[in-house]
C-alpha cells in the first residue's frame, strides 16, 4: 500500500480522497493555489503545498508545479479526482515516467475513451449498440451532407472533452447551418453528429477493473435530470429500469469496459430511448464521478478506496456475485449559484453554515463557515446525499435535509433542488432528460440567436 498520496484538486473531491486515505492509513498531500490557502482540504491534509496563483491554469492545471510538489514531498502515488488534470493522458504519463503511480486508468486508456470517434470505434466489435453517428466532420458542406445521412434531428458533439459541454441540437438543416454560422467552428474544434434521441434517459453505470482483468459493476444510475447538459441530481437505482433491463445494461457496461481493456474505476455512460426500451452507447469516463457517494450508498463499497487498492496493484476482493443493492439514494449537487438570475456565479464569503444531519443523511463538502467562495473555480460547494427504504422514502428525507440546509453570504441551488422534489412528474419517476425545459421552463437553458440549440 502507498505511504503518502497526492491529491491533485480541490474541494469536496480532495477532502473525500483526504477521508479514505486516513482510513487506509496513508499520508496526504493536498495542493492549494493561493486563493485556497484557508481550504478545508488544505487543513485535513497531512502536509500541503502551494502551486501556483488564484488561476487554475497557474495551479490545479500547472503540471509541472504538482508533478514537482509530488517529489518534493516524497509522495508514491497522485490522485487526480475528477475535473482539472484527472483525463489528461499526458500528465498520467508523465506522473508514471517519474516513478510514481497514478490512481486512475492507464494513460492510453484516457487517451482512448477522451476522443468519442475512436472510443466509438472500439466498441463496434462487440456489439455494443450506439447511436447512428458520422466521422468527425471536416467542414460546413460536409457536416450538411453526413447531416442528411445520419437523419435529423442530430446532435453536434465535440470528440474530446466531456462534461456535456458544446452540444448543439439541429432539428433540420436551417438549424444546422445557423450553429455552424454562428455558434462553431470546425475549424476549430473538431465535431461529430449523432442522431439526436428526443426522450431518453440518461443512465450510468459504475464499473471497477483490477489490473488482471477482473471487470465488475456496481450497478446504474439515473442521471436525467439536467440543465444544459449539467448534471443537478442523481439517483440509485433508476426506477426505468426493470430486473432484465438492468442486468442487460450492466453486461453492456462490462463488455465495453473489457474491449478497452479498462482498469481502476469509471462510468460507463448510456442514453435509454424511451421509445423502444433500447440502451446506446455514449462514453466512458476515466475517473471518479461527482455522483459516486450514491452507488456507495446503495451497495455499501467504498469507490475512492477501492480505486486506491486497484492503483496499489491490489485484486479486486469481491465479485458480481458479491455486489448486493439495498434501498435507494439520491444525490443534489449544491453550486453556488443564483438559479433564479440565470444561474450566475455566488462566490463570497460563507457568514453561517448549517450541514444538514441526522439518520441517512451524508454530506460531503469542501467549505466551512467563513471560509470564502473562490470565483476562479467550479462552482459546486457541496453535495447532498440521502439513502431510504425506498425512493420514496429517499425523497422524504432528502426534502427534509434541504430544508435544515442552511447557509448565508452567497446563493445557492437548494431552491431548484427543493421545486425539483416536489414535481409531481418527478416524485411519479415520470422524468427524461428533457425534464428541466418541461417541468421548470423558468430554468432553461437561454436562447441563442432567437432559438436554442443547446441539447
Amino acid at each position: 500500500m502507498f505511504k503518502r498520496v497526492l491529491i491533485a484538486n480541490r474541494g469536496e473531491i480532495a477532502v473525500r480522497i483526504i477521508r479514505a486515505c486516513e482510513e487506509l492509513d496513508i499520508e496526504t498531500v493536498a495542493i492549494f493555489s493561493e486563493a485556497d490557502e484557508n481550504a478545508l482540504h488544505v487543513q485535513l491534509a497531512d502536509h500541503a503545498v502551494c502551486v501556483g496563483s488564484a488561476d487554475a491554469t497557474d495551479s490545479y492545471l500547472n503540471k509541472d508545479s504538482i508533478l514537482r510538489a509530488a517529489l518534493e514531498t516524497g509522495a508514491d502515488a497522485i490522485h487526480p479526482g475528477y475535473g482539472f488534470l484527472s483525463e489528461d493522458a499526458d500528465f498520467a504519463e508523465q506522473v508514471t515516467a517519474h516513478g510514481i503511480t497514478w490512481i486512475g486508468p492507464m494513460p492510453e486508456t484516457i487517451r482512448l475513451v477522451g476522443d468519442k470517434d475512436v472510443a466509438r470505434a472500439s466498441m463496434q466489435p462487440s456489439g455494443i449498440p450506439m447511436a447512428k453517428g458520422s466521422e468527425p466532420l471536416k467542414n460546413n458542406k460536409e457536416a450538411i451532407k453526413m447531416a442528411k445521412e445520419v437523419g435529423y434531428p442530430v446532435i453536434l458533439k465535440p470528440v474530446s472533452g466531456g462534461g456535456g459541454k458544446g452540444m448543439y441540437v439541429a432539428h433540420n438543416e436551417d438549424d444546422l447551418k445557423n450553429i455552424l454560422d454562428a455558434l462553431v467552428d470546425l475549424k476549430k474544434t473538431n465535431y461529430y453528429f449523432e442522431h439526436y434521441i428526443e426522450r431518453s434517459r440518461h443512465i450510468e453505470v459504475q464499473i471497477v477493473a483490477d489490473n488482471y482483468g477482473e471487470v465488475i459493476h456496481l450497478g446504474e444510475r439515473e442521471c436525467s435530470i439536467q440543465r444544459r447538459n449539467q448534471k443537478l441530481l442523481e439517483e440509485s437505482p433508476s426506477i426505468a429500469l426493470t430486473h432484465e433491463m438492468r442486468k442487460q445494461v450492466g453486461t453492456l457496461a462490462v463488455k465495453a469496459a473489457k474491449s478497452v481493456h479498462y482498469s481502476n474505476v469509471g462510468t460507463v455512460e448510456f442514453l435509454l430511448d424511451l421509445k423502444d426500451n433500447q440502451f446506446y452507447f455514449m462514453e466512458i469516463n476515466p475517473r471518479i464521478q461527482v455522483e459516486h457517494g450514491v452507488t456507495e450508498e446503495v451497495t455499501g463499497i467504498d469507490i475512492v478506496r477501492t480505486q486506491i487498492r486497484i492503483a496499489a496493484g491490489e485484486p479486486l476482493d469481491i465479485t458480481q456475485a458479491d455486489v448486493h443493492f439495498q434501498g435507494h439514494a439520491i444525490e443534489c449537487r449544491i453550486n453556488a449559484e443564483d438559479p433564479d438570475n440565470n444561474f450566475m456565479p455566488s462566490p463570497g464569503q460563507i457568514t453561517f453554515l448549517h450541514e444538514p444531519s441526522g439518520p441517512r443523511v451524508r454530506f460531503d463538502s469542501g467549505v466551512t463557515a467563513g471560509l470564502s467562495i473562490e470565483p476562479y473555480y467550479d462552482s459546486m460547494i457541496a453535495k447532498l446525499i440521502v439513502h431510504g427504504r425506498t425512493r420514496g422514502d429517499a425523497i422524504k428525507i432528502m426534502q427534509r435535509a434541504l430544508k435544515e440546509f442552511r447557509i448565508d453570504g452567497v446563493k445557492t441551488t437548494i431552491s431548484l433542488h427543493q421545486k425539483i422534489l416536489n414535481d409531481s412528474y418527478f416524485r411519479t419517476g415520470n422524468i427524461d432528460t428533457q425534464f428541466i425545459k418541461k417541468r421548470i421552463a423558468t430554468y432553461e437553458a437561454q436562447k441563442e440567436n432567437g432559438k436554442n440549440y443547446l441539447a
